[in-house]
């Protein structure tokens, strides 16, 4: 599972790499939700609410100097979950651990609606399996990715908030082993912060210099997927891509950019039909939303294959995911491609900006 440990890695890297002027504390979260079943294949599975509580330590960011305050200074910190996901005795109960970041909106005195984005690792207690669990067409292995979102509204007094949330929580293991259908959970949710230590000093993350308007430069991406039946063996996928990204300011950004796409497994689509490397390629063009808190980027796409033969997933494909840029133009890439509410697989890359700027800013 390397994509899973690369999620991990990139997690706790960029996580608790935030520096600055910060306010650290811990929260808890009592949430509440059901099992979306979003194929119908899934229709039999939700049974029970589902019931989930949170622990998060986090970091609130508050330099004035630093890149933090093109967001309103955001929060974030890493969470652990663990409860159920609406059929205990199929699904099982869930744990898992993520990194987020809260992104305020609004912020009217105390009061304040933030955009959540996190992702992590999630792990089961009951998977699918043909003869003891035939009926978890869900999730097939215990390790799985994770991704939140939601928003959330905060009050704060003294040293304390309180907050009301709602979410929508990911897990899957992005095609790694099928069946993976995946389980989404929209979760209510009411938390409770307190913070441990204030306004406490700390050297500021070299920011990036940005913004040039306009970036472009191309990228690699290899990935693993299985297809029916389980068990079979997995297929290697390769990708390259050129792009051009434009940022409105430094908060938001937008890229174009087009997909070339060698998926082995096409070749067992429809296995009467005769088929060659070229064929299978598949060509596609997509745009997306950049969400950059400095080094590390939210990414939210979507696209359209212009050039796929044998057709086995539609027309439309969609990305989520996060990269992160070093500081000689070169970045890492997990994004996850899916078709509509279904992956296709976890895209592992590296790319690179070819007219980035080297130096560096702390303004």
């Amino acid at each position: 599972m390397v994509k899973n440990v690369l999620i991990a890695l990139f997690l706790f890297f960029n996580i608790f790499g935030f520096r600055g002027q910060i306010s650290e504390g811990f929260n808890i979260r009592l949430k509440s939700g059901f099992l979306a079943a979003h194929r119908g294949v899934l229709s039999h599975l939700p049974k029970q609410t589902a019931l989930a509580t949170e622990l998060s330590y986090y970091k609130r960011l508050k330099d004035g100097k630093s890149w933090t305050r093109h967001f309103n200074y955001p929060t974030v910190g890493a969470a652990f979950f663990f409860g159920s996901v609406g059929n205990n005795e199929v699904l099982g109960r869930y744990t898992a651990l993520y990194g987020f970041a809260d992104v305020p909106i609004l912020l009217k005195n105390n009061f304040e609606i933030n955009w959540r984005l996190g992702s992590g690792l999630g792990y089961t207690n009951r998977v699918y399996d043909p003869i003891l669990n035939p009926k978890n067409m869900a999730i097939s292995s215990h390790l799985n990715a994770m991704i939140v979102m939601g928003i959330k509204s905060l009050y704060r007094f003294d040293r304390s908030s309180i907050s009301l949330g709602l979410d929508i929580t990911h897990f899957s293991n992005c095609a790694f082993k099928i069946p993976n259908y995946g389980i989404n959970m929209p979760y209510l949710s009411m938390g409770y912060s307190r913070n441990v230590l204030e306004e406490r000093q700390s050297s500021v993350r070299e920011q990036i210099k940005e913004f040039k308007k306009v970036y472009y430069g191309f990228q690699g991406v290899f990935s693993l997927k299985e297809i029916n039946p389980h068990g079979s063996r997995r297929y290697p996928v390769f990708a390259v891509g050129v792009f051009g990204r434009y940022y409105f300011q430094p908060k938001v950004g937008v890229e174009v950019g087009l997909d070339l796409i060698s998926k082995q497994s096409v070749f067992d689509f429809e296995p009467q039909v005769s088929k060659t490397q070229f064929s299978i390629l598949q060509l596609g063009f997509y745009t997306g939303y950049i969400l950059p808190l400095n080094h590390f980027h939210f990414f939210f796409g979507m696209g359209a294959y212009v050039r796929d033969r044998y057709k086995p997933n539609g027309p439309l494909y969609h990305r989520i995911g996060f990269r992160y840029l070093f500081t000689n133009g070169l970045y890492a890439n997990i994004t996850l491609k899916t078709h509509w509410a279904k992956a296709d697989y976890m895209e592992a890359g590296i790319g690179y900006l070819l007219n980035f700027k080297k130096s560096t800013s702390n303004e």
